[in-house]
């Protein structure tokens, strides 16, 4: 299974950009985006931007991002404790 990801466009060299969210950095492909800009927040796909969010959009989705991920630790923990 695949994931699209919300990242925000950082550097962009013709087709190929750098994208950040969460501390991570990806170099991505922006084919699929006309016109894109360095501040703009993509959905990725496999590497490949394939849709714009607005900043508000993709402030919330990565706010639940980290609710899973921080859901997901806990559990862990608590997997780990009960050992």
């Amino acid at each position: 299974m695949c994931l699209a990801v919300p990242l925000k466009i950082t550097e962009i060299y013709g087709k190929e950009a750098i994208a950040e969210s969460m501390g991570m950095k990806r170099k991505i492909r922006v084919d699929f985006i006309e016109n894109p800009q360095v501040g703009e927040y993509v959905i990725v796909h496999a590497g490949f931007a394939i849709e714009r969010l607005s900043e508000k959009q993709a402030e919330e989705d990565l706010e639940s991002w980290k609710e899973l991920d921080d859901a997901l630790r806990t559990d862990d923990s608590a997997l780990t404790a009960e050992k």
